[in-house]
């Protein structure tokens, strides 16, 4: 019998299950270990609550969670409840499925004035994190900058503007739903270093901004590039690009109806934040591309900023006793192996990149590495506890532990609590999920 243990119940951690069992069958047991009570990490807390359709994704992993040889071990922590060496002495393998759910800082001055945030931060806010639950951003102000080209840029900029009709269908939590329909915000600035054809952002996600009720997305001809250089591009960025001329073209009668605008502020490399003890501005420096890199120009000017969420990126969290790379923000590994027993997947391995759908052969290569692992040596092969020893020290030390039969309580208990039109209505505290079990 192999033992497995997945530190992490997102897409990367359910996929490695489901690969662990098409590998052994019924010879393998897999405990998913979560810090949080409830399950799919990123599913739940980091896609927009308005793209229902992409967290419908989590049903395939609930047939995996309710398999006999797959099992839920909720509100246990790597590091706090249990330590990693512990945990690889259980189990013949451990893998890290932690995901990056810290914000890459800028490092510039003022990055500490009240209502500048990171993207997880802000993120998690709307979405029901129990760690941004009462992050209480301030949206009384005119203007609010977004600082990326990707998608999450492109999420954080859409929920701040849409109306509170937009929101019918989706489980945007009711504090953040409160606090965006008395939003005071009418300018939205979307802050890139280099130009459209660098840019991030897919197709399907820049055309939403087409249909918003009281938004218009807006981009300075003046940035765009001739258009027979877009021949040049991969077939997806070409039509994010046609999107781009697109919001160029838009009529300002169109625009007239419009409460939000939502700007392209490309070839701009910011600064510094500025402000006493919020933020009110954010200074910029023109850039120009060079080679694929955004380089400084020393033109500098400044917009208003009232509230500034940056969206640059990830960093994981390190564990004790497992190996980090501090400059990649990931664990330090050779294609999903860190050391003997010990393995990484999705973002965790490879950094904050790619779709969920990337993290199902990201789950099964990591596996096929375990079961060479096991076929050469480097895994010895001797008998270890699993989860019957994982039961047992949890149990010594008091831990609550939620299980998959206890989150479908909890789910029940959301789906109850929902306001009309939403599919459930998130608990955003630990102690509050873990009562509505009993």
């Amino acid at each position: 019998m192999r033992h497995i243990a997945i530190v992490g119940s997102g897409p990367a951690g359910y996929y490695t299950a489901e690969a662990a069992q098409k590998q052994w069958g019924d010879d393998v047991r897999v405990d998913v270990i979560d810090m949080l009570p409830v399950p799919y990490g990123l599913i739940r807390t980091g896609v927009a609550p308005d793209h229902q359709s992409i967290k419908a994704v989590s049903q395939r992993y609930e047939k995996t969670a309710l398999t006999e040889n797959v099992r839920f071990v909720g509100n246990v922590m790597i590091g706090r409840d249990i330590s990693a060496k512990e945990l690889k002495a259980l189990y013949d393998a451990v893998v890290f499925a932690t995901g990056a759910p810290n914000d890459r800082a800028l490092g510039l001055p003022g990055e500490d004035l009240r209502n500048v945030f990171g993207s997880a931060a802000f993120v998690g806010w709307y979405n029901g994190h129990p760690q941004f639950a009462d992050l209480d951003p301030d949206l009384s102000g005119r203007n609010a900058v977004v600082i990326g080209m990707g998608n999450v840029a492109l999420d954080v900029a859409r929920i701040l503007s849409k109306t509170d009709s937009e929101f019918e269908g989706s489980d945007i939590v009711a504090h953040a739903l409160d606090l965006l329909r008395n939003s005071r915000i009418s300018t939205i600035t979307i802050v890139g270093r280099r130009g459209p054809h660098q840019i991030m952002m897919t197709p399907k996600e820049l055309s939403e901004l087409m249909d918003l009720a009281r938004a218009s997305p807006r981009v300075d001809p003046a940035d765009l590039p001739e258009p027979e250089e877009d021949a040049f591009l991969e077939p997806g960025v070409r039509k994010s690009v046609g999107l781009l001329r697109s919001f160029a073209a838009i009529p300002e009668s169109e625009r007239a109806d419009k409460r939000i605008e939502i700007d392209f502020d490309m070839f701009a490399s910011p600064v510094r934040f500025i402000g006493k003890n919020q933020v009110s501005a954010l200074k910029i420096e023109r850039t120009r591309v060079e080679s694929g890199r955004a380089v400084g120009t020393g033109e500098t000017y400044t917009i208003p900023a009232d509230l500034v969420v940056s969206c640059i990126g990830y960093r994981s969290s390190p564990i004790p006793d497992v190996p980090f790379d501090e400059r990649a923000g990931r664990f330090a590994n050779d294609g999903g192996r860190i050391e003997s027993g010990l393995y990484c997947v999705g973002w965790a391995r490879r950094g904050p990149t790619g779709t969920i759908g990337t993290n199902r052969p990201d789950g099964f290569s990591v596996i096929e590495k375990i079961a060479e692992d096991f076929d050469t040596g480097a895994i010895a092969n001797v008998p270890h506890e699993g989860r019957s020893g994982l039961d047992k020290l949890i149990a010594e030390r008091g831990v609550d532990v939620v299980t998959f039969r206890d989150w479908k309580k909890i789910e029940e208990a959301e789906e109850q609590a929902a306001r009309k039109g939403a599919p459930r209505e998130k608990f955003v505290d630990v102690e509050a999920m873990i009562r509505a079990r009993l």
